[in-house]
Parts: structure tokens; C-alpha cells; sequence
């Protein structure tokens, strides 16, 4: 389950040489460009690796269209079809069904926050050489993805989310992000994928 709660993105923030000081507005812009490039109509895919919380260390792909995504490693199989999600765990032979929040769909798909930044958040921003660095730090204190950063490059390709879970930080590094065709069937579980496992639904 710690494995299902991290699974991506999406990218976490070495933060350098300058303060957080340029608007909101440049910072939206940013993001509004990386999550033209992330959001493409017919699906992209990546890598990532995930370190930090709970879970310590771990590595995989993922394929997303729009709001959808499925991620994959070495422990756990994640789909979600924009409502739904399904998490095959290997070592279990288990599939959970779940309605996950916004902190939950954040940390196994770094992507998700191509449209979380759009309202909620101040947003604030600093550039290095090679990137920018947005800030996001949550308006309202219900909100469940409190604080995290997001690290775009200078052609705004997404390259790593750093988010905090509780009093952890995890960051997720994304790398070989590429156009790749997907179908919606990709993104729901089918008993095919796992026929021996014992479905639970936990909605």
C-alpha cells in the first residue's frame, strides 16, 4: 500500500542559486506550457524513479492521456481511468479499487498536476541554468496536497516533482518523457492482466 500511495507524478527540488521571487504569473505560465506539452491529445509516456517517505526506493514507467494514467514497477501495477483505480500488488496477489484524492492521484502520477495548479495554490518561481522551479503552497489548509515543487525544464518538459507527505518529502525524477499513442482500455484493469488475483473493493 506505501507503494501505491508514491507511485509517481510527477519530481522533486534541489532548490539552488536563487530565491523564489518571480510572479505568479511567470510561474503559471510555465506550468500552463509544460501541461500543454504533458497533456497532448494522443497520450505520452516516461520513466520515473521515486525516493523518499515511507517507501525508500523505487523505479518504473508510465503511460498517461489526459487524466489518465498507468504506472508500473517492479511491485505494484496502477491504473486509473480518470475516476477509478485499480493497484495490483505482486507480493500480495491483491487488486484494491479505490476512488483515490488529489495527494494520492499526485503521488502515483506526478502528472496530476496539470490541472491541480490552476486554482488552490499561490504559485511562485525561480530559474537556474537549465530549468524553472515552481513553488506551490496551498491556499486553503483542508486541501490535501499541501506543498509541493515542480521542476520544468526549459523546453517544459516536467523532469521532477518534490512533494511533501505528512513531515516527508518524496520526489519523484522523471526522465525519456516521449509522444506515445495510448487507448483508453490501457487504463483500466482487465481480469485478464492478473487472473488469479483476489479483487477488493475498497470504494
Amino acid at each position: 500500500m506505501k507503494i501505491q500511495r508514491y507511485i509517481l507524478f510527477a519530481l522533486a527540488f534541489l532548490l539552488g542559486v536563487n530565491a523564489f521571487g518571480q510572479s505568479s504569473a511567470d510561474a503559471k505560465k510555465v506550468l500552463d506550457n509544460a501541461a500543454a506539452i504533458v497533456g497532448r491529445r494522443g497520450g505520452a509516456a516516461a520513466n520515473f524513479s521515486i525516493t523518499g517517505g515511507e517507501m525508500g526506493r523505487t523505479s518504473g514507467s508510465i503511460a498517461i492521456k489526459n487524466n489518465k494514467f498507468k504506472a508500473v514497477t517492479p511491485e505494484t501495477t496502477i491504473w486509473f481511468d480518470g475516476k477509478t483505480q485499480w493497484a495490483y500488488m505482486k507480493n500480495t496477489n491483491e487488486v484494491n479499487i479505490s476512488t483515490p484524492n488529489e495527494a494520492q492521484r499526485l503521488s502515483m502520477n506526478p502528472y496530476a498536476f496539470i490541472t491541480m495548479y490552476k486554482s488552490g495554490y499561490r504559485l511562485s518561481m525561480k530559474t537556474t541554468t537549465d530549468s524553472y522551479i515552481v513553488h506551490l503552497q496551498a491556499i486553503h489548509p483542508a486541501r490535501s496536497m499541501q506543498e509541493f515543487y515542480v521542476t520544468v525544464s526549459k523546453a517544459y518538459y516536467p523532469q521532477q516533482i518534490k512533494m511533501l507527505q505528512g513531515k516527508k518529502w518524496v520526489t519523484i525524477n522523471i526522465s525519456n518523457f516521449r509522444a506515445a499513442s495510448q487507448t483508453n482500455s490501457n487504463f483500466r484493469f482487465k481480469h485478464s492482466d492478473a487472473p488469479s488475483a483476489e479483487v477488493i473493493d475498497l470504494r
